[in-house]
Formats: structure tokens, sequence, C-alpha cells
């Protein structure tokens, strides 16, 4: 694997990891959308889903994004980044 490609890799990974769990988790897979961006020196990965579906990625009690926003901060601290996992509400 060469330098360039993993300093990519992380980045869509850790998108692609979120989208992935958010699709196997919710009713309607096809309105997931994750987006990312930086802000303020940190990868924020923001996750958006059906309203009907916003509860099935918090999980009781926050069980299941807790979850995803440890998987996503240790992917960030894999590559030395601080990456935060946002739910999009309406």
């Amino acid at each position: 694997m060469s330098d360039s490609h993993s300093a990519v890799a992380p980045v869509a990974n850790a998108r692609a990891l979120v989208e992935h769990i958010a699709r196997a988790l919710v009713d309607a897979p096809e309105a997931v959308v994750v987006d990312e961006f930086e802000d303020k020196g940190e990868m924020v990965v923001e996750l958006e889903v059906a309203p009907d579906d916003v509860g099935k990625v918090i999980g009781r009690q926050g069980s299941v994004v807790r979850a995803m926003r440890n998987l996503v901060r240790t992917v960030g601290a894999k590559n030395d980044r601080d990456y935060v996992l946002e739910i999009v509400e309406d």
C-alpha cells in the first residue's frame, strides 16, 4: 500500500463504515446520507437517516450511536486525527 493511498483511504473508510452500519440498522437504507467535512481541525462525519429511523441509529440510551462514535474515533486515532460523528435530526 502506497503512502498516498493510506493517507486518503482512512477518511473514505470512516465514512463508508458509518454508511454501512447505518444502512444495516434502518428500515429505509435508501434514505441514509453520510457527509464528512473538516471543522476546526477535526473531521466531522454527519449521518442523516429517515425520521422514523433516528431511534434505530441512536439505540437504547444512546448505545448504538455511542458504539459508532467509538469506531469513528478509533479510525481517527489510527490516523492522528480527531473524528466525530454527528446525527442530523430534523
